[in-house]
């Protein structure tokens, strides 16, 4: 072959190849595409880049691209395996030779066993040679070790042995979830089950029978697969009867999903049913939380909620914001196709790099079904960390008999799972992730496989685990598809409810989401929920709850979450006997916009001082949003602020002093100090991030000053 040809050849590998390592789909699947119809001459080409330290990189990431795809096609795969097997002596370095080994036992097939066989005797490449023919696992494969075993000595024959004694022995260190007769079945392996059935299911009886058999598991996610038939006008009736028994049996069945789902399952129920049921149902709804539930990450129908990876979470936080929307606006647009979804399925196609959600996590649980391919890698970072580990376990030279769910890069603490509890390579998996501080707790298909172990920071060992970050699935090389992605926030110990700035300013906590010790009165009335205080009408009263200490001037400020048609209200100067909206002042904390309440009096509507001074409107968030309120008080002056918009400010002496707008008594107009409180009225409404500053002193320095 003359120089010119030669060099006009390579310089066709080199643009075939140029997608990589970047593997942008629509660049790298029309590589793969050309690199099928390759003749020796051009594997030859590319051997001779791999042998070339400074044009290795290219060409070890076509390579391994292209290897992942071949052994997803049989005839494809035995090619590939003859081919590079053959080319095995154009390698003269020692990398080249160890990627052409490793990739001859991610292929599997027979077409390298003679070669592999041979290099059993080469003091360099035994032990790789033997990790390959481990990882090919056919009867040759094994047969050549056996044989190669009989005749070999010193570091060869413990290479050989230690190849057999993984394709025969499971490692005494890793405990099974399977013995040889029988699977453990759990509720979520009965879930997987009945899910295949399902989808194989060809007729309303059968479905029903399907049905039927997912009400006996408790939990969300039976709750969720039934949850889907409610759509079903055959199967819509015993879908709702189902989901309904589930939620009322468990109250952590809860969020929006599970909000939508009970929703349309109380209007479906009729009959014998419904007498009873609904009016479970109904009461159920009204105290059914609308936050730190389960949302759905994944609709089935496109990315949404997800975007493509930039950097690291370390790059990433050194990264201005514009300079962070403006990385990831090019980054989503390079990755179009990479990961699709399809046939109801999030499906990563081989090319590309990892796919994050929008949102970042602190605490929180989550579900998600996963299914890969043959020699299939992949995992999910969690917090912007790698990783919880999938992959399949038949591959032993990467160390992954282990099984799929433990914390791979994990360097200090443990990093392998407990047991070995993956389904068969394409048959689907199920985790259920824990992660509370920088601990991780994994089940896969019901049964514990990491417990409670710290995740450390990949990114930099030194430091903790990031406090808020997103979740990402991992791009690998392999094709992988998920769904029945759940995710449910939890609260965090660590929050704070008064800000550094706060703090500053005087501001005290009321409440620290865990005990109401800075509280009296009604106490049994007020539950503490998910780190807020909830009004509990299941305890049959109605009553109010008062700070403990009195308060004269102040800036009260606080959160608050409404249900539909809800009323509460905030008490000013509030004795702990009496009608607090009357013997002190009552701040409206109400529903207004409900249709129920499209007769109300100016002086009612939400943020109102009830009676007295009537408050804009417009400014409350929708039902089930949390809302931020600011109440001052200084002498007869009352601010109120809500979601950012003052919608208050008068003088309530002032306001009433020729009578209020109510034309009732309200004595406790001239008090000048009392209680804060909750006036309920025995409807759902949860309040957090109480705090409270004084500024009584304020005004008394500011009248020495001007005296």
């Amino acid at each position: 072959m003359s120089v010119t040809i030669a060099n006009a050849q390579q310089e066709s590998i080199t643009a075939t190849i140029d997608a990589f390592p970047y593997q942008h789909k629509s660049e790298a699947t029309a590589s793969i595409i050309a690199m099928q119809s390759w003749q020796k001459k051009e594997w030859k080409q590319l051997v001779k880049l791999l042998n070339d330290d400074s044009l290795k990189l290219k060409s070890s990431y076509a390579m391994n691209a292209f290897v992942h795809e071949a052994a997803l096609h049989p005839v494809l795969k035995k090619q590939t395996a003859t081919i590079l097997a053959g080319l095995y002596s154009e390698a003269t370095t020692f990398y080249s030779k160890e990627l052409i080994i490793k990739e001859l036992s991610l292929l599997g097939d027979d077409a390298a066993v003679k070669l592999l066989t041979n290099l059993l005797k080469d003091e360099t490449f035994n032990g790789n040679a033997a990790r390959a023919l481990a990882s090919i696992h056919t009867e040759n494969a094994i047969a050549s070790l056996n044989n190669a075993l009989k005749n070999a000595s010193g570091e060869n024959k413990k290479n050989i042995q230690a190849a057999l004694d993984n394709v025969h022995f499971v490692l005494p260190e890793i405990k099974t979830a399977v013995n040889e007769n029988k699977k453990t079945i759990t509720h979520a392996q009965q879930l997987l089950l009945l899910q295949d059935e399902m989808e194989k299911a060809t007729n309303y009886i059968e479905k029903k029978r399907i049905l039927v058999s997912a009400s006996k598991i408790p939990g969300f996610g039976s709750f969720m697969f039934v949850s889907k038939s409610l759509d079903d006008e055959n199967l819509n009736k015993e879908a709702a009867l189902i989901v309904t028994r589930l939620a009322l049996a468990d109250k952590q069945i809860k969020g929006a999903e599970v909000r939508t789902a009970l929703e349309k399952a109380v209007n479906l129920i009729h009959g014998e049913d419904s007498a009873v049921l609904v009016l479970k149902l109904k009461a159920h709804l009204k105290t059914l939380p609308y936050d730190y539930g389960f949302i759905s990450l994944f609709n089935g129908k496109d990315l949404s909620n997800w975007k493509a990876l930039v950097a690291n979470p370390i790059v990433r936080s050194k990264m201005n914001d514009s300079a962070l929307v403006a990385a990831e606006k090019i980054a989503n647009e390079k990755t179009k196709g990479d990961w699709i979804a399809k046939d109801g399925l999030l499906v990563f196609t081989g090319h590309g790099d990892n796919l994050a959600t929008e949102k970042k996590y602190g605490d929180f649980e989550m579900y998600v079904d996963w299914k890969i391919t043959e020699k299939g890698d992949a995992g999910i970072y969690l917090r912007g960390t790698p990783q919880v580990q999938i992959w399949d376990t038949s591959r032993r030279d990467a160390g992954a008999q282990v099984g799929s769910g433990g914390l791979y890069n994990n360097q200090k603490n443990v990093s392998k799972p407990l047991v070995v509890a993956d389904n068969k390579v394409g048959e689907w998996n199920t985790f259920h992730i824990i992660m509370q501080g920088e601990k991780v707790t994994v089940y896969l298909n019901g049964i514990l496989v990491t417990d409670n172990i710290t995740l450390e920071n990949y990114w930099d060992h030194s430091l903790p685990i990031f406090a808020k970050e997103q979740i990402e699935l991992q791009a690998h090389g392999t094709y992988v598809a998920y769904r029945n992605i759940y995710i449910k926030e939890l609260p965090t110990a660590t929050t704070k409810t008064i800000t550094d700035e706060e703090q500053k300013q005087g501001f005290v906590s009321l409440f620290d989401g865990s005990n109401l010790d800075q509280w009296t009165g009604n106490t049994k009335g007020y539950l503490i929920q998910d780190g807020a205080v909830m009004v509990n009408p299941e305890d049959g009263s109605v009553g109010n709850l008062y700070t403990m200490e009195e308060f004269d001037n102040f800036i009260y400020r606080f959160e608050f979450q409404l249900t539909p048609g809800a009323n509460n209200g905030i008490g000013v100067h509030a004795p702990l006997e009496g009608d607090a909206a009357y013997l002190g002042m009552e701040i409206q904390v109400l529903d207004s916009e409900h249709p129920m309440y499209a007769t109300l009096q100016p002086y009612q509507y939400h943020g109102s001082v009830y009676g007295v001074i009537p408050a804009k409107r417009g400014f409350l968030k929708p039902t089930g949003e949390w809302n931020q309120e600011e109440i001052m008080v200084n002498g007869t002056k009352i601010k109120v602020t809500l979601n950012g918009t003052v919608i208050v400010d008068g003088d309530y002496a002032t306001a009433s002093a020729n009578g209020t707008m109510d034309h009732q008594q309200h004595p406790g107009l001239t008090r000048t100090t009392g209680h804060l409180g909750f006036l309920g009225h025995g409807d759902v409404v949860r309040f957090k991030n109480m705090r409270v500053k004084k500024i009584i002193e304020e005004v008394k320095s500011k009248r020495k000053r001007k005296a």
